[in-house]
């Protein structure tokens, strides 16, 4: 690892952009030598921004199309395997809407997760017509470490991704999956109408929000303090559920609900640029160099002493040198860590109010 950090000295940094002088100074402190070229480099460049980030959190990225996955994306566990179109209900149905929650991968390892409240949403549904239960969810299609890190291909200098999340909607709800180690628990009723327009509104969310990101960042653990970044995942979703049925006129139980964040602590992030701007023919080697360097410790191991060797290198990137890369909305973003540097929480989140929109309805 000395190596690597040696390699900041005297090598380029972004051509410009918000942040770059931190970035400089967060790049060069465990230098030795060229300190003075890297404050007349950074000088030349402040004036220059290609990007302008308007306020904090950065706003979630929509898409007009989900694109075809990649064939090198392949999930262990088949992504949706029962899954079924929605259907259209009588306009004079009355359907019961149910929070689920259950430990993350509670049908491998039980409720050893949900002791550390890691845990997965999703919204069950009972047609009174038909006597009829269906679930939804939101997950990764390649799995959680997938949409997490990338994948770093032999002569190929850009780390590939396979970090698509999507809706799932399958008949049935496995009572014993939710109730054993989580929750299923009536949220509220609605009418058939509420329900054809709910649909419509799913498959525009899951059309046009395509990337699952784990992450939530913020400035500190203070409640009141800056996010940076809001995490895109299972529960979001879920939440946006709650808030368009809100919108709807559907009245929530008064019920306390939980959820699970996985936040990452930084000073303000700072922008480094996308694929083309890092790794293509005008690109910054030492970057992507430094992006590479970063993710490779994430990749699976093939052995015990091989995990523990990675693990050491995470702590020495994370925690010693304070630095961590993030991947949102397909652009890189430096991260200057801070104590507690990554926190589990499991947080109340209240059922929606009518007509209080929020959630990036």
């Amino acid at each position: 690892m000395t190596g690597a950090r040696g390699s900041w000295c005297s090598e380029n940094f972004p051509s410009g952009g918000r942040g770059l002088e931190q970035y400089a100074a967060a790049m060069a402190a465990p230098c030795r030598r060229g300190r003075q070229l890297l404050l007349l480099l950074v000088a030349l460049l402040r004036a220059t921004e290609p990007h302008s980030q308007p306020g904090w959190p950065v706003p979630y990225r929509r898409f007009d199309y989900r694109p075809k996955s990649d064939p090198y994306c392949q999930a262990r566990y088949t992504f949706c395997p029962t899954g079924s179109p929605i259907p259209i209900m009588k306009d004079e149905d009355v359907i019961e809407v149910y929070r689920l929650q259950a430990p993350v991968w509670e049908f491998k390892y039980g409720g050893l997760l949900g002791h550390l409240k890691i845990m997965h949403d999703a919204v069950g549904f009972r047609s009174s017509l038909t006597g009829r239960n269906y679930t939804m969810e939101w997950y990764e299609l390649f799995q959680l470490g997938n949409c997490t890190f990338p994948h770093l291909r032999p002569n190929i200098d850009a780390p590939f991704w396979c970090n698509q999340g999507a809706a799932c909607f399958y008949e049935g709800i496995d009572d014993a999956h939710w109730k054993e180690n989580g929750t299923l628990i009536l949220v509220t009723t609605i009418t058939g109408i509420m329900f054809n327009q709910m649909a419509k509104w799913v498959k525009y969310d899951n059309d046009t929000g395509i990337y699952y990101e784990t992450w939530t960042v913020r400035a500190s653990p203070d409640q009141q303090s800056v996010v940076w970044f809001e995490s895109y995942e299972c529960s979001k979703f879920v939440l946006r559920t709650y808030q368009k049925l809100a919108d709807l006129g559907a009245v929530f139980n008064n019920i306390q609900t939980n959820y699970t964040t996985i936040t990452l602590f930084s000073g303000e992030p700072i922008y480094l640029g996308n694929e083309t701007s890092i790794f293509g023919p005008p690109g910054n080697r030492t970057v992507a160099e430094a992006l590479r360097d970063f993710y490779s410790p994430f990749k699976p191991p093939r052995a015990v002493k091989e995990f523990f060797w990675n693990l050491l290198k995470i702590i020495d990137q994370v925690i010693l040198q304070q630095r961590f890369y993030l991947f949102y909305n397909l652009e890189y973003w430096f991260l200057p860590m801070k104590s507690p540097y990554i926190k589990i929480t499991y947080e109340e989140i209240p059922l929606p109010n009518r007509n209080k929109s929020g959630f990036g309805l």
